[in-house]
């Protein structure tokens, strides 16, 4: 396969409802605007399928992957706008009756390349003003996942795995040139430390990262940060959709630019394990 040498990607920013349904609405809008605008990729945020707190009306909801209505949703959109879709993730079923959260990517004639399960959750508690155990509801997953496309390699991840560097180490080693890190960043957390993260896994592999967000008070009473970005492999931010929701923005991404930024810091090739002394 010959790889093409640029990509246009349209990062959406949503504020998710409730139900797939509602937010198909919002996604198919989404869809529409990045294709007018010459996209070739839609990038959507964390939870864009379903972002329900509440366990009881969610389980009424969440079914296995294969019956789930926001992926058959986004395959047939991408059917309609021949455009390619990563769905930054919703919640599915898994076998151990928890939940599976789930980035699906979808090429333009709906086929589904590549699907990834959130390795690591969200159990924090900062200072007692955010507490979240995201492992109540679901279950990790336990690969990390290189998508192969027209653009090369495309290394998929979801909002608390940006914490983990070693995870996106492994996915640029493995081939990833653009990363992907759709999130549900909490306000506290997305000021302190959302950009410098972002900037750092960038910068540290020498890879694009896109990270489509949720901004906004969500109907599940949850308020979360925005601030959309794509990032270069030198760390430079090429678009801040800052707050509000819903809103895309479509960015052109040279792919030279990774091969370049690797060439001159080869830091990939020049990692070393060492053994450790505690003195």
């Amino acid at each position: 396969m010959t790889e093409r040498s640029t990509l246009k990607v349209a990062i959406a920013q949503m504020c998710s409802a409730r139900t797939q349904s509602e937010n198909l609405i919002t996604v198919g809008d989404l869809a529409a605007q990045a294709k007018g605008l010459g996209a070739e990729l839609l990038a959507l945020p964390e939870v864009s399928g379903m972002m329900n707190a509440e366990r009881k009306p969610a389980e009424a909801l969440v079914v296995g992957a294969d019956e789930d209505p926001f992926i058959a949703g986004c395959r047939a959109l991408a059917v309609q706008h021949r455009l390619w879709i990563h769905t930054g993730s919703t919640p599915v079923r898994a076998a151990d009756g928890r939940f599976w959260n789930r980035s699906t990517l979808i090429d333009a004639k709906g086929e589904i390349k590549a699907e990834y399960d959130k390795i690591h959750l969200f159990d924090v508690n900062i200072d007692g003003k955010v507490v979240f155990t995201e492992s109540k509801s679901f279950a990790p997953g336990d690969v990390a996942v290189v998508a192969q496309t027209p653009w090369g390699g495309f290394g998929l991840s979801i909002c608390y795995d940006l914490r983990f560097p070693y995870l996106y180490r492994a996915l640029a080693q493995a081939g990833a040139s653009v990363l992907f890190i759709p999130a549900a960043f909490t306000v506290p957390t997305g000021e302190a430390h959302w950009h410098v993260l972002m900037r750092a896994r960038a910068i540290e592999t020498g890879s694009f990262v896109i990270a489509p967000a949720q901004a906004g008070l969500h109907a599940d009473g949850r308020t979360t940060y925005g601030h959309s970005l794509a990032i270069d492999p030198w760390g430079r931010v090429m678009a801040d959709l800052g707050e509000g929701a819903p809103k895309l923005q479509v960015v052109e991404l040279d792919l030279g630019r990774v091969a370049k930024a690797r060439a001159q810091i080869p830091a990939l090739e020049n990692g070393r394990d060492v053994p450790l002394r505690r003195v």
